[in-house]
């Protein structure tokens, strides 16, 4: 046998698979591309062009290679050109779906599914010209012996592909009817039964929590947040360390779930569990019978989906003020078995759209969206007193310059959102990097030092720290003046100076006043924010002289690591109805505040000092001012944490210093007579 003839005989046992292999990836591709749902049916189909794309891949290598190799003998430099580019255009294709099979649709390489699409669009166009040349150049040569097509044996062809495209149709069918069949995974019965309806007929009241269906979710549907890691790895990551992620297993947080548990029953936990922990919440745990410690409490907090699954906002009042939808899912989702949790994710990877369409959800986008969760108001049921408006950092952010909705909008030229500061992007290699390389940084930095320290997440600490630390408030001391002023012992003609301030000088013995001014400029909402009741945030001045001698000091700490209590707080003290102090954060008890002190976005606070300076002080005197931060007072934080003495980690936001120069007060010579 010649080598033509082995090489024809070659194309002729491979091309009929090869034809029907292509026909059934051109058709899965072309229907799922121009006609796209979420069905069942369609996510088979994707796993059919996968894999049969694959093979296809392997004998359409063969085919080219052997018909290139034949094709070199019958010098038809026009068909062979056009040949090369066609297998150029398939290699191109092959390269991309193999990419897609193993990396995925990447979000920053999206050009790959583009190049898949456009390029297969070209390659079946370059197969017809193909043909079409190869045919033309036949009949120009009129060799009425030599076949159109020497490697076409076309009852085979006709049999292959007709019964590999019927057959892979039947197959998706029946896989389809196979999979729906499948008796259901999850339940929307509460976990605890009988479950109690103590505030109404909402199964999740008093949090302004909804589901979609009216009923409770599947834990599985909420939590799960480790699936989410097997793709999204360095998200993941950054979530566990995040406050959002301890929300619930916060000790701090369980010694307040456990008083309100205690206090006012299981079923008036709700009312923080919306926000803490959704998962127990939507799956009905939270009855008389439940506990605090399981079902996503000391693991997930605000989970993945707590976020990724808000659907819409009911309202801007806040307490979990919002409606979860479970996310359309793909096929085998939330199975055990390892492989089902293979086809599960390799679907994802190779078609993302309605993983993109559920997990990007508009509210995501929406500063509205942390209004559900911060903003809080307190209510008759809970309180057995009436309505009382708490924590609202929306409302404050809508009356920032930040907003674009207040009267001081000419001070910044764009809208920033809550999710511009907290949900920051940065460099990451996470599947869904965009095209620069950024990842929605999952971090949810904000102000809780105590959590991470208390869990010794060196990270997550030492990062909020110097997000405290960004400038965001600035702390100014205004230079005192003297209203009458000695400014030389010499004679110098007026009209060589122009005096417009006179110095800041003070005499031994004399009274110092001065003032410090405290601008919120870079915080979206009133400084401080969140739980103003429990966090400590304060004005620390010390002024000493120039053998370091104290000579006055506000904002110090004991020797119990109490802060001065005369010094210039920024909190709030809320009350019960007996006129008390509510300082254990146990806000059921409160029904309004008898102080509040805040600094509103983008102004200003003025707070004066005076003190005298003594007579043995070596000038001159430096006055160093900070402003303190300490999440949980220490009082609070002794008794959350169970721990008499404990140090929480003290963050100077801002420092500022002053020389004050200081002199002897002349004496008044003796009048002349």
């Amino acid at each position: 046998m010649s080598v033509r003839s082995y090489l024809l005989k070659q194309e002729q046992i491979i091309f009929p698979l090869s034809c029907a292999t292509f026909l059934i990836v051109t058709l899965s591709g072309f229907i799922t591309y121009l006609y796209p749902t979420n069905s069942v049916w369609q996510q088979f189909t994707y796993l059919i062009h996968l894999f049969v794309g694959i093979f296809l891949i392997f004998s359409l290598s063969l085919f080219i290679f052997y018909h290139f190799r034949r094709g070199l003998s019958t010098r038809r430099s026009g068909s062979s050109a056009l040949g090369i580019l066609t297998a150029l255009a398939f290699f191109i294709v092959a390269l991309t779906g193999l990419h897609i099979s193993i990396a995925g649709q990447l979000e920053f390489m999206r050009w790959v599914i583009n190049f898949h699409v456009l390029f297969s669009i070209i390659l079946i166009i370059l197969i017809i010209l193909h043909i079409a040349l190869h045919v033309f150049v036949l009949k120009k040569e009129n060799k009425p012996n030599t076949p159109l097509f020497p490697s076409i044996n076309i009852h085979q062809l006709k049999n292959t592909t007709l019964y590999g495209t019927l057959g892979s149709i039947l197959l998706i069918i029946l896989l389809s009817l196979f999979y729906t069949n499948i008796p259901p995974l999850y339940s929307s019965s509460p976990v605890i039964t009988p479950y109690q309806l103590t505030y109404g007929n909402d199964p999740f009241s008093p949090s302004e929590t909804k589901s979609s269906s009216g009923t409770f979710v599947d834990e599985r549907l909420v939590g799960n947040s480790d699936r989410c890691g097997t793709c999204h790895q360095e998200i993941t990551q950054q979530w566990e360390q995040s406050i959002h992620a301890q929300a619930a297993s916060d000790p701090s947080y369980q010694r307040n779930i456990e008083l309100l548990a205690e206090k006012k029953g299981m079923a008036a936990t709700r009312y923080c569990e919306g926000c803490h922990a959704p998962v127990p919440l939507l799956s009905g745990v939270l009855s008389e019978g439940g506990t605090l410690q399981t079902h996503g409490h000391m693991y997930e907090g605000v989970s993945c989906m707590s976020c990724h699954g808000i659907d819409s906002i009911e309202h801007t009042k806040g307490v979990g003020s919002y409606k979860f939808r479970p996310a359309e899912e793909y096929l085998f989702a939330n199975r055990e078995n390892l492989f089902l949790i293979k086809i599960h994710n390799l679907l994802i990877q190779i078609q993302p759209r309605l993983h993109r369409q559920e997990m990007a959800r508009a509210a995501l986008r929406k500063p509205e969206m942390c209004a559900t969760c911060h903003t809080q108001f307190m209510d008759k049921n809970i309180n057995q007193w009436g309505w009382v408006k708490m924590m609202d950092e929306y409302s404050a952010w809508l009356k920032s310059p930040f907003s674009q909705q207040s009267e001081q909008t000419f001070s910044h030229g764009k809208n920033t959102r809550c999710q511009d500061c907290h949900f920051p992007l940065e460099k990451g290699s996470d599947p869904s990097a965009n095209h620069a390389g950024e990842i929605v940084s999952h971090r949810s930095l904000g102000a809780n030092t105590a959590i991470p320290y208390v869990t010794n997440n060196i990270k997550q600490l030492e990062l909020t720290k110097q997000f405290l630390q960004q400038s965001k408030v600035r702390l100014s001391i205004e230079i005192p003046n003297r209203k009458q002023a000695l400014r030389s012992s010499k004679p110098i003609d007026p009209s060589l100076v122009e005096l417009k301030e006179t110095p800041g000088y003070f005499y031994l013995n004399e009274e110092l006043s001065f003032s410090i001014i405290l601008s919120n400029l870079m915080v979206g909402h009133d400084f401080p924010g969140g739980s103003t009741d429990i966090n400590e945030v304060w004005i620390h001045v010390i002024a000493r002289d120039s053998s370091n001698r104290l000579i006055f000091e506000s904002g110090g700490l004991d020797n119990k690591l109490f802060v001065d209590p005369e010094a210039h707080f920024y909190r709030s003290i809320p009350i019960d109805r007996h006129g008390k102090a509510v300082w254990r954060h146990d806000l059921f008890n409160m029904i309004g505040d008898s102080y509040k002190k805040t600094i509103p976005s983008g102004q200003s606070d003025i707070v004066k000092y005076h003190f005298k300076i003594p007579s043995w002080v070596k000038p001159p005197v430096i006055i160093n001012t900070t402003l303190k931060y300490r999440k949980f007072n220490q009082k609070y934080a002794e008794w959350a944490f169970k721990t008499p003495g404990i140090s929480l980690p003290i963050v100077n936001m801002a420092t500022k210093s002053i020389t004050i120069p200081i002199r002897i007060r002349p004496e008044a010579a003796p009048l002349k007579k």
